[in-house]
Protein backbone atom coordinates (compact mmCIF):
# COMPACT_ATOMS: atom_id res chain seq x y z
CA UNK A 1 0.00 0.00 0.00
CA UNK A 2 1.68 3.42 -0.89
CA UNK A 3 2.12 5.78 1.53
CA UNK A 4 -0.02 8.97 1.17
CA UNK A 5 2.10 11.87 0.93
CA UNK A 6 1.39 15.54 2.60
CA UNK A 7 0.05 18.29 1.18
CA UNK A 8 2.40 21.16 -0.11
CA UNK A 9 2.06 24.22 1.37
CA UNK A 10 -0.10 25.73 -1.52
CA UNK A 11 -2.45 22.85 -1.77
CA UNK A 12 -3.11 23.25 2.05
CA UNK A 13 -4.07 26.87 1.60
CA UNK A 14 -6.46 25.70 -1.25
CA UNK A 15 -7.90 23.07 0.82
CA UNK A 16 -8.43 25.36 3.93
CA UNK A 17 -10.18 27.86 1.35
CA UNK A 18 -12.64 25.49 0.39
CA UNK A 19 -13.28 23.35 3.26
CA UNK A 20 -14.07 26.65 5.10
CA UNK A 21 -17.14 26.98 2.47
CA UNK A 22 -18.09 23.10 2.42
CA UNK A 23 -21.30 21.48 4.09
CA UNK A 24 -21.85 18.08 4.86
CA UNK A 25 -24.29 16.48 2.51
CA UNK A 26 -26.55 13.96 4.89
CA UNK A 27 -25.73 16.52 8.05
CA UNK A 28 -22.42 14.84 9.20
CA UNK A 29 -19.73 16.33 10.77
CA UNK A 30 -16.86 17.43 9.05
CA UNK A 31 -13.47 16.25 10.29
CA UNK A 32 -10.15 18.07 8.86
CA UNK A 33 -7.54 15.14 7.53
CA UNK A 34 -5.21 14.29 9.81
CA UNK A 35 -2.30 16.49 8.68
CA UNK A 36 -4.55 19.84 8.75
CA UNK A 37 -4.83 21.59 11.91
CA UNK A 38 -7.83 23.07 13.35
CA UNK A 39 -8.46 26.40 13.21
CA UNK A 40 -9.28 27.77 16.76
CA UNK A 41 -12.29 28.76 17.50
CA UNK A 42 -13.50 32.32 17.24
CA UNK A 43 -13.58 34.12 20.44
CA UNK A 44 -16.66 35.80 20.75
CA UNK A 45 -17.02 38.44 23.91
CA UNK A 46 -19.69 37.28 26.31
CA UNK A 47 -22.79 39.15 26.13
CA UNK A 48 -23.77 40.59 28.86
CA UNK A 49 -27.95 40.40 29.66
CA UNK A 50 -29.49 43.59 29.58
CA UNK A 51 -30.38 45.07 33.14
CA UNK A 52 -34.28 45.35 33.66
CA UNK A 53 -35.41 48.75 32.97
CA UNK A 54 -36.23 50.56 36.64
CA UNK A 55 -40.43 50.71 36.99
CA UNK A 56 -41.76 53.90 36.12
CA UNK A 57 -42.09 56.48 38.86
CA UNK A 58 -45.94 56.40 39.10
CA UNK A 59 -46.01 60.17 40.47
CA UNK A 60 -49.46 61.32 40.82
CA UNK A 61 -49.95 65.37 40.89
CA UNK A 62 -50.58 66.60 44.64
CA UNK A 63 -49.79 63.05 46.32
CA UNK A 64 -46.52 65.12 47.55
CA UNK A 65 -48.12 68.12 48.80
CA UNK A 66 -49.16 68.30 52.32
CA UNK A 67 -51.97 70.99 52.10
CA UNK A 68 -55.44 70.43 50.69
CA UNK A 69 -55.78 72.14 46.76
CA UNK A 70 -57.85 75.10 47.45
CA UNK A 71 -58.99 77.02 44.33
CA UNK A 72 -59.16 80.72 45.15
CA UNK A 73 -62.40 81.20 42.84
CA UNK A 74 -63.94 84.96 43.03
CA UNK A 75 -67.21 84.92 44.96
CA UNK A 76 -70.28 86.11 42.98
CA UNK A 77 -71.31 90.08 43.30
CA UNK A 78 -73.48 89.01 45.32
CA UNK A 79 -71.46 87.14 48.24
CA UNK A 80 -69.13 89.94 48.20
CA UNK A 81 -71.36 91.97 49.10
CA UNK A 82 -73.25 89.60 51.69
CA UNK A 83 -69.62 89.35 53.17
CA UNK A 84 -69.23 93.23 54.30
CA UNK A 85 -69.67 93.97 57.58
CA UNK A 86 -72.43 95.55 58.45
CA UNK A 87 -71.20 99.52 59.15
CA UNK A 88 -75.23 101.05 59.76
CA UNK A 89 -77.68 99.71 62.36
CA UNK A 90 -77.98 96.47 62.47
CA UNK A 91 -81.79 96.78 63.16
CA UNK A 92 -82.10 99.03 60.11
CA UNK A 93 -79.99 96.79 57.77
CA UNK A 94 -82.15 94.02 58.79
CA UNK A 95 -85.28 95.82 58.03
CA UNK A 96 -83.55 96.86 54.81
CA UNK A 97 -82.67 93.79 53.17
CA UNK A 98 -86.22 92.37 54.04
CA UNK A 99 -87.56 95.29 51.78
CA UNK A 100 -89.12 97.23 55.13
CA UNK A 101 -87.96 100.56 54.51
CA UNK A 102 -88.65 102.53 51.66
CA UNK A 103 -86.11 104.43 49.22
CA UNK A 104 -86.02 108.30 49.69
CA UNK A 105 -84.77 108.46 46.44
CA UNK A 106 -84.13 106.28 43.50
CA UNK A 107 -82.10 106.91 40.12
CA UNK A 108 -82.85 104.19 36.65
CA UNK A 109 -79.25 103.46 34.96
CA UNK A 110 -80.54 101.00 33.12
CA UNK A 111 -80.14 101.47 29.44
CA UNK A 112 -77.30 104.19 29.91
CA UNK A 113 -73.10 103.82 28.90
CA UNK A 114 -70.90 103.22 31.56
CA UNK A 115 -69.68 106.77 30.12
CA UNK A 116 -73.50 108.15 30.55
CA UNK A 117 -74.25 106.25 34.31
CA UNK A 118 -70.65 107.35 36.25
CA UNK A 119 -71.95 111.19 35.63
CA UNK A 120 -75.07 110.41 36.86
CA UNK A 121 -74.35 108.17 39.41
CA UNK A 122 -72.35 110.75 41.34
CA UNK A 123 -74.56 113.39 40.82
CA UNK A 124 -77.58 111.67 42.20
CA UNK A 125 -75.75 110.48 45.23
CA UNK A 126 -74.04 113.89 45.97
CA UNK A 127 -77.55 115.65 45.83
CA UNK A 128 -78.97 113.03 47.55
CA UNK A 129 -76.48 113.03 50.59
CA UNK A 130 -76.39 117.46 50.75
CA UNK A 131 -80.21 116.84 51.28
CA UNK A 132 -79.82 114.63 53.90
CA UNK A 133 -81.40 111.51 52.72
CA UNK A 134 -80.50 107.93 54.35
CA UNK A 135 -81.81 105.39 51.84
CA UNK A 136 -81.99 105.60 48.35
CA UNK A 137 -82.01 102.99 44.92
CA UNK A 138 -79.45 102.70 42.40
CA UNK A 139 -81.13 100.74 39.50
CA UNK A 140 -78.68 99.09 36.80
CA UNK A 141 -80.57 96.26 35.54
CA UNK A 142 -80.05 93.17 35.57
CA UNK A 143 -78.02 92.72 32.21
CA UNK A 144 -78.00 90.65 29.03
CA UNK A 145 -75.46 88.05 28.40
CA UNK A 146 -74.24 88.65 24.76
CA UNK A 147 -72.05 86.39 22.42
CA UNK A 148 -69.82 84.09 23.87
CA UNK A 149 -66.37 83.91 21.41
CA UNK A 150 -64.04 82.56 23.74
CA UNK A 151 -63.26 80.00 26.81
CA UNK A 152 -63.53 82.66 29.44
CA UNK A 153 -66.79 83.34 30.35
CA UNK A 154 -68.13 86.78 30.08
CA UNK A 155 -69.48 88.69 32.59
CA UNK A 156 -72.52 90.35 31.53
CA UNK A 157 -74.13 93.23 33.47
CA UNK A 158 -71.68 95.87 33.41
CA UNK A 159 -73.63 98.45 35.18
CA UNK A 160 -74.55 96.07 37.83
CA UNK A 161 -70.96 95.10 38.60
CA UNK A 162 -69.62 98.94 37.92
CA UNK A 163 -72.09 100.56 40.53
CA UNK A 164 -70.45 98.97 43.06
CA UNK A 165 -67.17 99.77 42.67
CA UNK A 166 -68.02 103.75 41.73
CA UNK A 167 -69.64 103.47 45.43
CA UNK A 168 -66.58 102.81 46.89
CA UNK A 169 -64.14 105.29 45.00
CA UNK A 170 -63.95 109.12 45.44
CA UNK A 171 -66.07 111.38 45.32
CA UNK A 172 -68.84 108.71 46.62
CA UNK A 173 -66.92 106.80 48.64
CA UNK A 174 -67.09 109.09 51.81
CA UNK A 175 -70.60 109.10 51.62
CA UNK A 176 -71.85 106.00 51.35
CA UNK A 177 -71.97 103.67 54.52
CA UNK A 178 -73.92 100.64 53.14
CA UNK A 179 -74.24 98.87 49.94
CA UNK A 180 -76.41 96.03 49.41
CA UNK A 181 -78.78 94.28 46.54
CA UNK A 182 -82.51 95.49 46.81
CA UNK A 183 -85.24 92.86 48.04
CA UNK A 184 -87.54 91.67 45.23
CA UNK A 185 -90.00 94.75 45.58
CA UNK A 186 -87.36 96.62 45.00
CA UNK A 187 -85.69 95.81 41.91
CA UNK A 188 -83.78 92.20 43.26
CA UNK A 189 -80.79 91.90 41.62
CA UNK A 190 -81.22 94.79 39.57
CA UNK A 191 -81.12 97.20 41.81
CA UNK A 192 -78.89 98.43 45.00
CA UNK A 193 -80.03 99.66 48.30
CA UNK A 194 -77.35 102.52 48.95
CA UNK A 195 -77.25 103.74 52.50
CA UNK A 196 -75.63 107.14 53.21
CA UNK A 197 -74.06 108.47 56.18
CA UNK A 198 -75.51 111.86 58.17
CA UNK A 199 -74.68 114.64 55.97
CA UNK A 200 -72.94 117.70 57.03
Amino acid sequence: MARRRSLRPDERELWQAVARTARPMHGGNHLPPADETPEAPLHRPEVQPTPPEPGLNRFRIGERSKTEARHDLQPSLPDRLTAQPVQMDRKQHGRMIRGKLVPEARIDLHGMTVAEAHPELIRFVMNSWSQGLRLVLVITGKGKPGPDFGPIPQRYGVLKHQVPHWLRLPPLGPCVLQVTEAHLKHGGTGAYYVYLRRGR
